[in-house]
């Protein structure tokens, strides 16, 4: 498999104009809308990978990255993290930041035990509450998962249900109708877990997500990973998509990142 940390970028890229207007229209999502951009999302998402497979400090990695790419809809304890000197202390954060940036995790671990470890990494900078831990761990293990051949029933016991027993047995078509923005780990990957479950192809995961009327792009940047470790496929049009979006001179490093990545992995396999 080639172009897996675009997987978290398609989703974000696709999301952004979706994020903040409580969309609904399955059919009314627009892949290729005319805002379509890279977010905080993916940035985070490709500095973590960056400082796993190179060995760097994730805290450091984040905080490089991030500054160097500003106006890219950082949260407002995530900006005040990046703006203090040095590298700042974890602020206790419970917030979906944790699962959309833990992606390189799943992809890379060679065992379960690895996978939540390396998940803990990309969280620990600044989501050091036991539920950023825990939204990455989900996320990160859904991809491992999925790499490693289990089906859906197998991910919905050992994630959805394991870590978040409220949403046991939840339906897209269920909650979606009622489903409102929210920026926790509690309400979003679960909901994004269930996307992926309850899709067929990696682009129904991806507009089911955008049209739950959530943290769309941070949703998409968690549910679609999952759905491309799960069907081994994604449009190659959307991958043209966001290697378009990060050809500028400050996101060209991410690019270079992809490539990196994707050799590393296929070496594990």
């Amino acid at each position: 498999m080639k172009n897996l940390l675009l997987a978290a970028a398609i989703g974000d890229i696709c999301g952004v104009p979706y994020e903040f207007n409580d969309w609904k229209d399955y059919d009314g999502v627009d892949l290729f809308h005319p805002q379509n951009d890279y977010s905080d999302d993916t940035v985070c998402t490709f500095a973590c990978a960056e400082a796993l497979i190179e060995g760097k400090d994730v805290a450091e990695r984040l905080k490089t990255r991030c500054l160097a790419d500003p106006n890219r809809c950082y949260g407002i304890g995530f900006s005040n993290w990046l703006s203090k000197e040095g590298i700042a202390p974890a602020y206790n954060s419970w917030g979906n930041g944790s699962a959309m940036r833990a992606s390189s995790a799943g992809f890379l671990a060679k065992s379960e035990e690895e996978c939540v470890v390396l998940a803990n990494k990309t969280a620990a900078p600044t989501h050091n509450h036991s539920e950023g831990f825990k939204g990455a761990a989900a996320t990160a293990l859904a991809i491992y998962y999925a790499m490693h051949g289990k089906d859906k029933e197998f991910i919905r016991e050992n994630v959805l249900n394991k870590y978040y027993p409220k949403w046991k047995g939840e339906k897209y078509e269920l909650f979606q109708p009622t489903y409102q923005f929210n920026e926790t780990c509690m309400d979003t990957v679960p909901a994004a877990l269930v996307c992926f479950l309850d899709s067929t192809d990696f682009v129904d995961c991806l507009k089911k997500t955008l049209s739950t009327g959530g943290d769309a792009d941070t949703m998409a940047a968690i549910s679609c990973p999952i759905a491309y470790a799960f069907y081994k496929e994604m449009p190659e049009e959307l991958v043209e998509l966001a290697k378009k979006k990060l050809s500028t001179p400050r996101a060209q490093w991410m690019l270079e990142i992809n490539e990196k990545f994707d050799d590393i992995c296929n070496l594990n396999i």
